[in-house]
């Protein structure tokens, strides 16, 4: 089994596809492809007397015996669910090119707007979740907004305030996590009672490319952290994320996550990333998303799809714009971070 994410198109095939009420309701096409009950028993027929070695006798007994009843009673009732019943299968170009335009046709009119959905402006009158922690706008955060923000500030200047940022980001996501007493010995023989992270595994993964650009932070704040990496792109046709790579640490459900990005504009790249750690048994409870930045569409998707992941920013902005740009935002980081596209920017 493979699990994919991103698909804009999901193919579920199988004999008894159509026999779950809750299966159904969740597909937006169905089709029984229905083939000749002689040339069925023909394709068994030779099938298991030359691939399986077979006697023509006992083919046809368990043919008659348990195949033909069982088609009949369990799958063939469950045509009345097909929206299309296809004769010939694969011979039927004319049937085929007709379910092919239909599902294109269903693409065109949805307009691969996933994406444009997560950044409209149903969320801006909404009051920020709960689950959303924001960095104390002190003198000092607000300094290196000034300069990350700032269009003329030289890519060292950039790289060097971001980091500053980072690692301001991490100390504070580290607040959030459970503490317990610890009374410990001081050189001069006096006890001292301090706080310690409870015995939490702690581990971090990042959403490439500008994600990755957090990791240093990260481990200069947490001694020994494991660190994975996700890869999700955007398709440059549909503007829908797709994830392309996939490195985490073993044993990852036992870990709480610090999954971060550099910026989060609509939430999609987040949300996805989130499923692939769902998927591999992370509790949600276990996950912290941490941003240096986040549209307020970014932080509402991704608190409404999974309210039990803890949301740490340093700031928020309003808006983002058609080409899903933060506004005012910083520009794209992972350009101004490595210095590439430049004169594009």
């Amino acid at each position: 089994m493979k699990t994919i994410y991103g698909a804009n198109v999901v193919v579920f095939e199988g004999i008894m596809a159509f026999t779950s009420k809750e299966l159904l309701k969740l597909m937006d096409l169905k089709v029984f492809v229905d083939t000749d009950s002689d040339v069925r028993l023909a394709r068994r027929l030779r099938r298991d007397i030359s691939e399986r070695g077979r006697e023509l006798e006992g083919v046809l007994k368990q043919y008659n015996t348990f195949v033909k009843p069982s088609f009949e009673h369990y799958i063939e009732p469950t045509m009345t669910y097909a929206d299309i019943i296809v004769p010939r299968g694969g011979d039927n170009d004319v049937a085929i090119n007709l379910i092919v335009l239909h599902v294109h046709t269903q693409l065109l009119a949805r307009g691969f707007k996933l994406r444009n959905q997560l950044a409209s402006a149903e969320h801006r009158f909404q009051p920020l979740p709960n689950t959303l922690c924001i960095l104390e706008k002190t003198p000092q955060v607000h300094g290196i907004h000034t300069f990350i923000r700032n269009v003329e500030t030289s890519r060292d200047e950039f790289i060097f305030y971001s980091k500053r940022l980072m690692r301001l980001l991490f100390e504070f996501a580290l607040s959030m996590l459970p503490f317990r007493e610890m009374t410990v010995e001081t050189p001069q023989g006096i006890d001292y009672t301090g706080k310690k992270i409870s015995n939490i595994k702690i581990a971090g993964v990042s959403i490439l490319r500008a994600g990755e650009t957090m990791e240093q932070a990260l481990r200069e704040v947490c001694k020994d952290v494991s660190i994975g990496k996700i890869l999700i792109q955007t398709n440059l046709d549909t503007g829908e994320p797709e994830l392309h790579y996939l490195r985490l640490p073993k044993n990852i459900k036992e870990y709480h996550i610090f999954l971060h990005d550099a910026t989060v504009a609509t939430g999609a790249a987040a949300m996805m990333a989130i499923r692939v750690l769902l998927d591999h048994d992370v509790p949600e409870s276990s996950i912290t998303l941490c941003s240096l930045l986040m549209a307020e569409s970014g932080v509402h998707s991704v608190a409404y799809a999974f309210p039990k992941v803890k949301i740490v920013t340093t700031a928020v902005d309003k808006e983002v714009n058609e080409k899903f740009h933060i506004l005012p935002g910083i520009g794209n980081f992972g350009d101004r971070f490595f210095g590439t596209d430049l004169t594009e920017n």
